[in-house]
């Protein structure tokens, strides 16, 4: 099926495994199960396997569009195909962002079209907010939110990076952090977001209070998972990995990275393709 235009939702039909091959660049437009059209595109991999699907989740102000995400995508795709989205409230996307909570249900569909383009193994591999996404879909049965199309279209995965993600919510310990709940709490906020970071936000509050993420880890056993973190951090400190990383016991491997910041601008080419070969690595 064609692409859609903004505000206009597709659904693509399932390629067979193995005609991925053809390695043709996708734009579509998804729909979550609770109805928001979620803008998503497919970079196909240059990779040596077919089978391998990332799926990339970005953080909280971002879109597939932006420069840094790009260039996170462009690495990944030297390990696997690539899938990039927007989440809800975000881009060209639908929606109002609810900052982590409804989000799982974007990545399940974004997961969920990895899988029906043919990928036999998917993972995702999320930065700041959406680092806190990729650990909660993983510690939870999303396969049941995703609407039901032919084919094979289940959202769970095969192995799981969560960089520069929150181990708790509400957390106001750095000015960052107390500058990003002005922007989703207050009126004023969500304008400037709206305005100047093109992020709509939602004007509710959480009800009920979605799991964090560090109740979510432990859930994600056996899946693999990567935790990665900067000790220069200016958003969460290096407890957050830490507590991540104990929280899923051996199931974790942990990575605190010297003199790197905060989630995807901060990743450079040569932690995300370590990135990329941990996932080709682990998620079989």
């Amino acid at each position: 099926m064609s692409s859609g235009t903004a505000g206009r939702v597709t659904r693509s039909h399932r390629i067979p495994p193995g005609e991925t091959g053809a390695r043709t660049p996708l734009r579509r437009f998804l729909r979550t199960s609770d109805g928001v059209s979620i803008d998503a595109a497919y970079t196909p991999g240059r990779g040596i396997s077919d089978e391998l699907v990332i799926v990339v989740a970005h953080g909280f102000t971002g879109d597939l569009e932006r420069p840094h995400l790009r260039r996170a995508a462009d690495v990944l795709a030297g390990h696997a195909a690539v899938v990039t989205f927007s989440f809800r409230g975000h881009g060209a996307s639908g929606g109002r962002s609810t900052v982590g909570d409804r989000e799982v249900l974007d990545l399940a569909a974004a997961v969920a079209w990895a899988r029906e383009l043919g990928h036999t193994r998917v993972a995702t591999v999320g930065f700041s907010m959406g680092g806190s996404v990729v650990l909660r879909h993983a510690g939870a049965d999303e396969a049941a939110a995703v609407p039901q199309h032919e084919g094979r279209t289940e959202a769970r995965v095969d192995a799981v990076v969560a960089v520069s993600a929150p181990a708790r919510w509400y957390y106001r310990g750095t000015a960052p952090m107390r500058r990003l709940h002005w922007l989703v709490t207050r009126p004023v906020g969500r304008v400037v977001g709206r305005v100047g970071l093109r992020t709509r936000i939602h004007h509710r509050e959480w009800d009920p209070v979605p799991p964090s993420p560090v109740e979510s880890v432990p859930r994600i056993a056996p899946t693999p998972l990567l935790i990665v973190h900067g000790d220069r951090d200016g958003y969460f400190p290096v407890d957050h990995p830490k507590m991540l990383a104990e929280a899923a016991g051996d199931n974790a491997e942990l990575w605190l990275e010297h003199g790197m910041g905060h989630a995807e601008n901060a990743a450079g080419d040569e932690l995300l393709a370590r990135i990329g070969r941990w996932v080709a690595r682990h998620a079989g």
